[in-house]
């Protein structure tokens, strides 16, 4: 008999491709979603890539809220914990989008643990394990924990590492046979499942569009969500990787290189790709007097910080694939969905 895995908020980008990958992999897949309205969106996404028929089924549960977990949870022999609300109502509040991710991963914990469900995986973030201000170079691993103190930090930035935090700590006073493994990610681009919710992916969308008109000193440590998902999968099932921290990045990649990759990949469809770069300068004025959404950007400006996968390769025997095939299968995916 197949084994059941939760999946929590099917219909996001990374969440859609470990639903697809579990599939594949001979599972029975649950997805919460936070209404009825959502089953078909998710259905219809994952039926892009690979035949759900009898072995996808929904709950409805918000992380925002206690009702529906208890039976989300049930019968369930793993948890992939790979949504975070950013916010409900107040998607603007920091404090807002704080508690809710928090407070979502410690519902998930709790209604887990109470159904002795074998191993839960929660999706963390790279940021959770990285120079708080970025104002050194270097590489580091899964024993650094971001300073949640540090008033530099994103909102962002603050939510991943104070909700894993709270998950280790909720954790550690807890008895029982269910174990957690926490999987922290880089920038995550590659193929889409649907034009409905393509994360950080839009980056590459504006890029080949031509939206893009300059290129900032900016790098990503890239992984393909098709890696990123199969280095969840893992984490589920290995034996070593109970009570666990894995990074989960890829090639360091700067925005120019990226930009590069496109314009030579894509042939006629890379035509509106610049290369042009912006001067540090010019996005820290922008970022002041323009655009408030740079300000979070510009700690990053020409910074090389990188992190090691090391532990991931050794226990788990995972490696991504290159930088610039997942970017190309990104765009590509875009350009065949309409999504530009």
């Amino acid at each position: 008999m197949p084994e059941t895995v939760l999946v929590t908020g099917g219909s996001g980008y990374i969440a859609g491709w470990c639903v697809v990958e579990l599939l594949r992999g001979g599972y029975d897949v649950r997805t919460t979603v936070r209404g009825r309205d959502k089953e078909q969106v998710v259905t219809d996404a994952v039926s892009t890539a690979v035949d759900p028929a009898g072995r996808l089924s929904f709950a409805v549960a918000d992380l925002t809220a206690d009702e529906g977990w208890d039976a989300a949870v049930k019968g369930v022999d793993y948890v992939l914990h790979v949504a975070s609300p950013l916010g409900g109502a107040h998607p603007g509040d920091p404090d807002v989008m704080i508690a809710a991710a928090r407070d979502g991963a410690l519902r998930v914990l709790r209604a887990a643990t109470a159904a002795g469900v074998r191993r839960v995986v929660m999706t963390s973030a790279a940021n959770a394990a990285s120079p708080s201000s970025y104002a050194t170079e270097g590489v580091t691993d899964e024993t650094l924990w971001t300073d949640p103190e540090d008033p530099t930090l994103s909102p962002y930035r603050r939510s991943k590492t104070l909700a894993e935090k709270a998950a280790w700590d909720f954790m550690a006073a807890y008895a029982g046979p269910t174990e957690l493994t926490t999987v922290l990610p880089g920038a995550v681009f590659g193929p889409i499942l649907t034009t409905g919710n393509i994360g950080s992916v839009g980056i590459v969308g504006r890029m080949v569009s031509g939206a893009m008109r300059g290129v900032p000193r900016i790098g990503f440590e890239i992984v393909d969500v098709r890696d990123l998902a199969d280095v969840h999968i893992r984490a589920m099932t290995s034996p070593d990787a109970a009570g666990q921290r894995f990074l989960a990045t890829g090639e360091f990649t700067w925005m120019t290189e990226m930009a590069a990759v496109l314009r030579d990949g894509l042939g006629e469809d890379g035509r509106r790709v610049t290369t042009r770069r912006i001067p540090d300068f010019a996005v820290r004025l922008a970022a002041r007097f323009r655009d408030p959404s740079l300000r979070e950007i510009t700690p990053a400006l020409g910074r090389r910080n990188r992190h090691t996968t090391s532990k991931a390769a050794r226990l788990l025997d995972w490696r991504p694939r290159p930088a610039p095939e997942t970017v190309l299968a990104c765009a590509r995916s875009l350009l065949a969905h309409g999504a530009l």
